[in-house]
């Protein structure tokens, strides 16, 4: 039963720090809006700490299922071109202005809290995934890592502006050098 109110408080919190954030995050103004107690938040997710390292592993893994669906093998950059659409996707910007704030927070407390490892944990993500597009050969890391320097370099343009023509065809001319 725990278990079950668990995830159905994680999901109702995952929504609610999707629209507010979690930089200003408080347990009584969230428990509130989920139907909810800080008491039993602190119960079932054991500290703030708790719940937050819950709520950052839910919005990877929410950021990795989407991704999976990427071709195989088609090449870097056309999976980078793949990766760019989801990215720029009005529907995901929640999620990635949430991602923005918790990467910024795990590179100023890297070892330690609720962020510690956030940073380099997506890293690795989103290297693996864009490997999967393309067989290893010489090169081909500094080649994944320009193509996520690109898209992440945009993505933070993308949700300051809003300007998806304009960091669009940015992306399009960058990874054609690839």
């Amino acid at each position: 039963m725990a278990a079950g109110r668990r995830e159905e408080l994680l999901e109702l919190a995952y929504a609610y720090v999707r629209e507010h954030g979690l930089s200003d995050l408080s347990l009584r103004p969230l428990a509130a809006a989920i139907g909810s107690s800080p008491r039993v938040l602190l119960f079932l997710f054991e500290s703030k700490d708790g719940l937050v390292k819950a709520l950052l592993a839910r919005a990877r893994a929410e950021e990795l299922a989407l991704l999976d669906g990427l071709p195989a093998s088609a090449g870097l950059t056309a999976a980078s071109e793949a990766v760019w659409r989801w990215l720029s996707a009005d529907a995901h910007r929640p999620l990635l202005r949430l991602w923005v704030e918790a990467y910024a927070r795990s590179l100023l407390s890297p070892s330690s809290g609720p962020w510690s490892g956030f940073a380099a944990a997506t890293v690795a993500d989103w290297l693996a995934v864009l490997a999967a597009a393309e067989p290893d050969s010489p090169g081909a890391l500094v080649r994944r890592t320009a193509a996520l320097a690109i898209l992440r370099g945009a993505l933070l343009d993308l949700l300051a502006t809003g300007d998806v023509d304009r960091t669009t065809a940015a992306v399009h001319r960058q990874l054609q050098t690839l």
